[in-house]
């Protein structure tokens, strides 16, 4: 994909439904009794590898038009009669495998050449420490899953992840007793706000005791029902349509039915500290998750930095924010954040290498990145490196820099927003 450089971002985009979500609704609806009804799924390559791992299990799904139709199985899945193939999705594999890990059959789960070079021990020893047997390539996959009866566990997690954390409450599910999850810092809480949707009942620890905010408890044996919602737009994939409106003063972006989930909302924190102007409009609660819609105006960035707590809250945005760090005054460090070492690429040394070809000095650390500002960039022939946020990132990137920018594997842009190109061209002017 060749990207040119551009004047201005004006206009209004309309983001398909938010990836997070729509993978969780997926699987807690094929879990549900009763027919759930999906609108705005995510248009991903990820999430249809959610939507077709649970038809490989047995639940019959159709989709008309924008809207995914799912009839519930209740808690007892099929065994499947192949792998169930969740190609290049890390976050179908560890969250799916909480539901498998309860069944009783065996389950193998394997992935393409980047999802097969991902650890998976976050989630092999706690699903094992409940019963689950389970066989690895060394910690990665492809998995195989023998499940049965679970036993529900305390456990404490040694890495920040909500997709570990929804894995281990999904398996709860089918656990004897009460499941209890802690983690260090806490992480997105799209899996309690799904399973009390789909009408589970949780409990979070209570402020006061020690450790206890960021606890959170689900009994096994709940059953689920179905539901009907219309999924709010893409957090992440805002955010480079944000960015790309950073890069400008004066630019105007409308984005209506966005995810405002506070876990996830950190984004416009920082977004407004560097100097994008945002105001939210019209905010609502819908099955337990914020939506609004935000009005953006673009004005002269200032500088960040990047650590502990927003690192985890930020691990999916850290790239495009990275991407626009020269165009700040003063630069962007990023902390904390060796989680994305491990990602679809090692995005760490992926941003590293793509800013230098085009120009920009760039300190790489073991955990980050500091960017210092007032840099120009130019054109240059970039590698997504097939990863989908990569290639995204330094498209936003080449909209500011002099002269045309080449991202090779831009197809990979696909697995998380295939009109992802046609929907920045609609709103740059040039």
């Amino acid at each position: 994909m060749v990207v040119p450089p551009a004047r201005n971002i004006r206009g209004n985009v309309r983001l398909p439904g938010d990836k997070s979500i729509s993978h969780r609704y997926a699987m807690l609806a094929g879990i549900a009794e009763g027919p759930s009804r999906l609108e705005n799924y995510s248009t991903g390559a990820d999430c249809a590898s959610t939507l077709e791992c649970m038809r490989a299990l047995g639940v019959v799904w159709e989709r008309k038009d924008n809207v995914i139709e799912v009839q519930g199985r209740g808690s007892s899945l099929a065994a499947p009669a192949s792998a169930l193939d969740c190609g290049n999705s890390g976050s179908t594999m560890r969250m799916l495998s909480g539901i498998v890990a309860g069944q009783k059959f065996t389950s193998e789960m394997v992935g393409d050449e980047s999802l097969s070079r991902r650890p998976m021990e976050r989630v092999i020893k706690p699903l094992s420490a409940m019963g689950a047997q389970i066989a690895s390539q060394q910690g990665k996959p492809p998995l195989q899953i023998t499940g049965g009866a679970l036993q529900a566990i305390d456990y404490v997690m040694p890495v920040a992840s909500a997709q570990v954390k929804s894995c281990l409450l999904f398996a709860g599910l089918f656990a004897d007793g009460e499941t209890r999850i802690e983690e260090s810092v806490r992480t997105r809480d799209h899996g309690e706000v799904a399973l009390r949707a789909f009408g589970a009942k949780l409990d979070r620890g209570r402020m006061g005791q020690a450790g206890a905010a960021n606890e959170v408890r689900i009994r096994g044996g709940q059953r689920l029902r179905g539901i009907e919602c219309n999924i709010p737009g893409d957090l992440s994939s805002a955010a480079f349509f944000l960015c790309a409106a950073a890069l400008f003063p004066g630019s105007q972006l409308t984005v209506p039915n966005l995810l405002m989930n506070p876990t996830r909302a950190r984004l416009l924190d920082i977004l407004t500290q560097i100097g994008l102007r945002i105001s939210v409009t019209q905010l609502d609660e819908v099955h337990g998750e914020l939506v609004g819609s935000l009005q953006v105006e673009g004005a002269k960035l200032t500088q960040a930095t990047i650590a502990g707590a927003d690192s985890a809250a930020l691990i999916d945005e850290i790239p495009v924010l990275a991407a626009i760090a020269p165009f700040t005054e003063q630069g962007i460090e990023v902390r904390d954040a060796k989680e994305l070492r491990v990602k679809e690429s090692d995005r760490i040394a992926a941003v590293a290498t793509n800013l230098r070809l085009m120009g920009a000095e760039v300190e790489e650390r073991e955990d980050g990145l500091r960017i210092p500002g007032g840099q120009a960039l130019h054109g240059a022939e970039l590698d997504s490196f097939g990863d989908h946020r990569i290639a995204m990132a330094f498209a936003v990137a080449a909209l500011r820099a002099t002269g045309e920018t080449l991202i090779r594997g831009a197809e990979a842009a696909a697995i998380s927003y295939p009109a992802f190109f046609q929907t920045l061209e609609e709103i740059t002017e040039r």
